[in-house]
């Protein structure tokens, strides 16, 4: 059987305004988690990764640990 991606799956948006959503693809150290280990679709892995940069720029996420 075929992991399916999370997005695909639930179908569920992407949004750089759900912090809680974005955190479970980030590691403590606060780096983006690679598509390997996420299981996630490319298009939605490119989401996921343009929302967490945004959501960072605009001071919704942090780009280092405190």
């Amino acid at each position: 059987m075929i992991d399916r991606c999370y997005f695909c799956k639930n179908n569920e948006a992407v949004d750089y305004k759900n912090v809680l959503l974005l955190k479970k693809f980030m590691t403590p150290s606060h780096k983006i988690i690679p598509r390997r280990i996420t299981k996630l679709c490319a298009k939605h892995q490119r989401a996921i990764q343009r929302a967490i940069k945004k959501a960072r720029v605009i001071a919704l996420l942090p780009f280092v640990p405190d």
